[in-house]
């Protein structure tokens, strides 16, 4: 399993519609093969920012399989616009310990 890490900051006032669209995303992302679950969390301290992370089977499921498809362009069009500046996506691995 990989989990994928990003910190998004959302334009200042942009917040509810951002949650609004970021509902009608996940409806995309949940279809994808490889995907696993995924969980978006709102900052108390900073107003517009927001982590998600989504659990994938695998990296290439989010970076080939996701990012290469048709639902990914309609993903962008619905959320990216509201990002500023533009998230730096991370993915981890759990350590066995």
């Amino acid at each position: 399993m990989i989990l994928e890490a990003v910190i998004l900051q959302v334009k200042q006032g942009m917040e509810k519609e951002y949650e609004v669209a970021f509902r009608e995303a996940s409806k995309i992302i949940s279809t994808m093969k490889g995907y696993i679950s995924h969980d978006l969390q709102r900052c108390i301290e900073t107003e517009g920012k927001y982590l998600l992370l989504v659990k994938w089977e695998t990296l290439e499921d989010h970076t080939v399989g996701f990012r290469e498809s048709n639902e990914y362009h309609e993903w962008k069009k619905l959320l990216h616009h509201f990002y500023d500046p533009f998230p730096l996506v991370e993915h981890f691995e759990q350590v066995k310990l």
